[in-house]
């Protein structure tokens, strides 16, 4: 039993290990060829090479661990800025002098989803009752999956990324009276190991991406050395920003919504919570049961299942 044990946490540390020390190997590896560019060549190893070699074997190793434990604490460093950087993106906690911008971003953004929800309303009647083009079906469609990026009631975020997350935040208390950051940890508790695996695993994917911008950004550092440094550092910055992050954070959105949409009852058998009876009653008592799990109560009403 033990041994089982300790055999799947050595697999789980390696699986850390690996996912954040890999991408931290290939932005020193990429250090180390712009320090040889700006050696002309790889013959500059060959001092440090003949250094080490004549080091004992014991210093030799001592060398070797303190480098990889060097990269990987580098690599967690990444990991712990994930967030932030991430809370960044989205359009949170930018400095006082970029408050104008972000009100003009977010200003036209409600401007634009105005007008796609004017023009989603005007194509409603021909798609419902079947005379719509292709190409208004199309458009339809295009629609239908930009009104489910944008929190209601309008975004109020000057990204993309961060209409997106918020969205995800947004429908679970529109449809069910749930609020996602009071619930959250309790629902997540309850939900089955597969649905909390693709969830995790979506979230994971989400900060490699973001970690993958600051690793670009901070491959500038090396253009002392060569100049190279600097376009490949800022492309890789913006296919992460303007492509993964965007596309990831859809998914990590999905699925934390469909977690609300296929498990919410679970909270309210847990909890002992008298379940909603129908979908009108369903955002009353999603409400409750969110002021019940933050403020608690000790109201007589609404009376346990099965205390009635």
């Amino acid at each position: 039993m033990l041994s089982s044990f300790w055999e799947a946490a050595g697999a789980k540390l390696a699986d850390r290990w690996a996912a954040v020390s890999i991408p931290a190997l290939v932005f020193w590896f990429g250090g180390l060829l712009a320090w040889i560019h700006s050696q002309r060549g790889f013959h500059a190893l060959k001092e440090p090479a003949a250094w080490l070699a004549r080091q004992s074997a014991p210093a030799q190793i001592t060398i070797v661990l303190i480098t990889l434990l060097g990269v990987s604490a580098s690599g967690v460093i990444i990991e712990r800025l994930t967030t932030p950087v991430l809370r960044l993106l989205e359009g949170w906690y930018w400095p006082c002098f970029l408050k104008p911008l972000r009100h003009e971003l977010v200003e036209r953004k409600k401007s634009k989803a105005k007008e796609q929800l004017k023009r989603y309303q005007e194509l409603s009647p021909a798609v419902s009752l079947g005379t719509a083009s292709p190409e208004e079906r199309t458009e339809y469609g295009r629609l239908t999956m930009l009104q489910r990026r944008s929190p209601s009631p309008s975004p109020d975020m000057p990204t993309r990324i961060g209409n997106t997350l918020r969205a995800a935040e947004t429908r679970p208390v529109d449809k069910y009276g749930l609020d996602v950051v009071s619930v959250w940890p309790q629902l997540w508790l309850l939900l089955p190991d597969t649905a909390r695996k693709e969830i995790a695993t979506a979230r994971v994917s989400l900060d490699a991406s973001v970690a993958a911008c600051i690793w670009g950004v901070l491959f500038v550092l090396f253009a002392p050395w060569t100049l190279w440094a600097v376009p490949a550092g800022l492309g890789v910055a913006v296919v992460a920003v303007m492509a993964w992050v965007p596309s990831r954070a859809e998914v990590y959105a999905d699925l934390l919504e469909a977690g609300f949409d296929l498990y919410r009852r679970a909270l309210y058998e847990q909890l002992r919570w008298p379940a909603p009876r129908n979908p009108r009653d369903e955002r009353t008592q999603g409400e409750l049961l969110t002021r019940y799990l933050v403020r608690g109560s000790d109201r007589t009403t609404p009376a346990w299942d099965g205390d009635r």
